[in-house]
């Protein structure tokens, strides 16, 4: 495929002719795709499609499976700059680190940041993100401008907190929701931002509120995000404040329903399963934050199993949609699959489903993205499956599952334009973002004051090397002092034709 071009890829029409087309139907051979004016027109037949507009040059793409965008059902596009700071720290740390880190952010590093992670989500195969709701001091469209600025396709929420839990800003009951209704209508039509509400945790809104959000929501066809049994910490709090679990607060007071966007929801009673079941709830399965700083994996087959909607979220851990469909896969394996003989655990095509349609029913956009089918945004991944990693095929579904990774995309789609070539934007400077990412990123971390339970790697290796210290004197730390940045990548090795905006 050395003859393509990122030229070829442009256009309001495109004729796309790959060796697999990955559509609800499953991989088919011989099968074209005709994009135009951002959706696909038509998905056919090679012969047939090629009839339908004999004017158009059809564009072959040997060697390459033509597949729907992944969609993170979970981000935090605003925490970028904190990274690592994660690692290593016991599982509840939003008032230590995100908290604090957001909040130290002005309108230049808020953007940065979330166009950051945007850029990151399009380099793992992204091309939605639903964003939960940042507590940046900033105007939400910074994050918006962000998003549309680096061509991905964007589920905004707005945070509606109202209880005095020692987070919230505002909590005028009123104020939130007016905010709330003027959000809602601050985005619409074709654009790539679809408004959505967020409350942090059930017991950050007062119960009329969680009542609210939940009826505008659903009046706007949208979403309401909110982290639901994550932690021990929030299960316990919700008990003692309560008498009652999260989730099981939420259905007491009306907030219950299709649509909510479970974040995580890991810490599940059956009784919780059977509400999930009952409700229409979605949920945003997060397995690598599970990993990475959680309490436990949510029984994503048990959800699949009882008709539960649910997608696959980051959590802003990696923006890699391959790695985190193989997570999905791993830790449902590891924790529910060895333990019972399940020698499947959802076949490989429940992640990958779960990873793109499921997703996309998920955060709210059905129909509208997250598959190869008529009438659909043309939000879609070119994957060069040429090199031995996928060769032989046998089971495509679960080869780009298990062994799939972001080095084999070629080019990434958002709603008909090409917004990454092997790797970087064709029309803007990503090394630019990236380098300036690394200048602003330690003075916001300095200003932020972040809160650390757990030391560096290196700092906790050489505490651990010195004789005679405590074991708590190992593991001691408070504040963050963050090192030099690394140097940025290289620019990319082919020139952007559309050079830097």
């Amino acid at each position: 495929m050395t003859d393509l071009t990122p030229d070829r890829l442009r256009g309001d029409t495109l004729l796309l002719v790959p060796d697999v087309t990955l559509t609800p139907d499953g991989p088919l051979e011989r099968h074209a795709v005709l994009v135009r004016d951002g959706v696909f027109h038509d998905v056919g037949p090679v012969e047939r499609i090629v009839r339908t507009d004999p004017s158009l040059t059809p564009v072959r793409l040997p060697g390459h499976v033509l597949m729907p965008g992944f969609i993170d059902a979970h981000h935090h596009l605003t925490q970028s700059f904190g990274g690592a700071l994660a690692f290593g720290e016991p599982s509840e740390i939003f008032r230590r680190v995100w908290l604090p880190l957001e909040r130290a952010l002005d309108e230049e590093s808020a953007y940065v940041a979330a166009k950051l992670a945007a850029l990151e989500s399009l380099r793992g195969g992204f091309t939605t993100v639903a964003e939960s709701g940042t507590r940046a001091a900033v105007d939400v469209d910074v994050v918006a401008s962000a998003a549309r600025d680096a061509g991905i396709r964007c589920v905004l929420g707005l945070v509606c907190d109202d209880a005095p839990d020692g987070t919230s800003r505002d909590a005028n009951p009123r104020a939130v929701l007016t905010a709330a209704a003027q959000h809602l209508a601050r985005y619409g039509g074709a654009d790539l931002v679809r408004p959505a509400l967020a409350v942090s945790v059930p017991e950050a809104a007062t119960a009329h509120t969680l009542a609210a959000t939940a009826r505008l929501a659903a009046e706007a066809g949208t979403v309401v995000q909110i982290h639901v049994n994550e932690h021990l910490v929030a299960v316990e709090r919700s008990l003692v404040r309560h008498g009652l679990r999260p989730l099981e607060y939420l259905h007491q007071v009306g907030a219950l329903g299709p649509q909510l966007l479970a974040a995580h929801a890991t810490l599940l009673t059956p009784a919780e399963v059977t509400l999930l079941a009952d409700s229409g709830a979605a949920v945003s399965y997060n397995p690598v934050a599970s990993a990475w700083k959680g309490n436990a994996v949510a029984p994503a087959t048990t959800f699949a199993e009882r008709a539960i909607r649910f997608g696959l979220g980051t959590d802003g851990t990696r923006g890699d949609g391959f790695r985190l469909a193989d997570a999905a896969e791993f830790a449902q394996r590891l924790v529910y699959g060895l333990a019972s003989g399940d020698s499947s655990c959802g076949a490989g095509w429940t992640w990958w489903e779960r990873a793109t349609a499921g997703g996309a029913d998920a955060v709210g956009l059905g129909p509208r993205t997250g598959r190869i089918a008529p009438g659909a945004a043309a939000d879609f991944l070119l994957v060069d499956t040429g090199g031995p990693e996928m060769q032989p095929s046998w089971d495509l579904p679960w080869e780009l599952v298990r062994r799939g990774n972001r080095d084999q995309l070629t080019a990434v789609f958002v709603a008909g334009r090409l917004r990454l070539w092997h790797g970087w934007p064709p029309d803007w400077d990503g090394p630019a973002l990236v380098r300036r990412a690394a200048e602003l990123a330690p003075r916001v971390v300095q200003r932020a004051g972040v809160t650390r339970a757990h030391p560096t790697s290196v700092t906790a290796r050489r505490r651990r090397a010195t004789p005679g210290l405590s074991p708590a004197a190992r593991l001691t730390v408070r504040t963050v002092d963050p090192p030099t940045p690394p140097a940025p990548p290289p620019p990319p090795a082919m020139p952007c034709p559309g050079g830097p905006r």
